[in-house]
């Protein structure tokens, strides 16, 4: 005659169990086994081991698995594709529109932006044709001016009345905006 299996009292589990279930555990008892008649309330907290997985369940689990990774995969893949697409689509909208505000005006539009290069010196840029092949490019609000700041490669920015010297001390250290007195 074979006598039932007991099983043993998890700690960890036991740590997390609710206060309830002490009046169901005998004190000094270390294995319960499934006759006893509290077996169902205190079955979470044992050291019950689990019936190994067959080898058809392993291939199943494994084949879902994989079933969605590879549908995640062609997902991602077609939204990239449709992603590049737009973006094709409207790059070359932009070109289009560019040759006809060619034929229009007789020149193709100036973009003015920020360029930075290696050494973080920020200044403007417009076009092929615009600041960079000037020698110098001014914003001059008015002919009254007290001075202006140098910016490199070739910017000068006009002011009405100079900045105190806190301004101008930070303006130079932090920005490289050079101050340079007119009167």
């Amino acid at each position: 005659m074979t006598e039932p299996i007991g099983y043993k009292l998890n700690p960890k589990k036991l740590k997390k169990a609710p206060q309830y279930i002490t009046p169901y555990l005998f004190l000094g008892a270390f294995y319960y086994t499934e006759d006893y008649e509290y077996f169902d309330v205190i079955k979470p907290y044992l050291d019950i081991p689990e019936k190994p997985k067959s080898i058809e369940e392993l291939s199943q689990e494994l084949n879902e698995k994989i079933d969605k990774l590879i549908t995640k995969t062609k997902n991602n893949f077609y939204a990239s594709k449709t992603f590049a697409e737009s973006r094709y689509e409207k790059k070359f909208d932009k070109i289009f529109d560019n040759f006809e505000y060619a034929k229009k005006t007789g020149a193709f539009p100036q973009y003015l932006s920020v360029a930075t290069s290696g050494d973080a010196n920020s200044y403007l840029v417009m076009g092929s044709s615009g600041l960079e092949s000037a020698s110098e490019f001014n914003i001059n609000s008015s002919n009254n001016t007290a001075g202006y700041y140098y910016i490199e490669p070739s910017l000068k920015l006009y002011m009405n009345k100079p900045p105190n010297m806190i301004v101008r001390f930070f303006m130079d250290k932090l920005l490289n905006f050079r101050w340079i007195d007119v009167k």
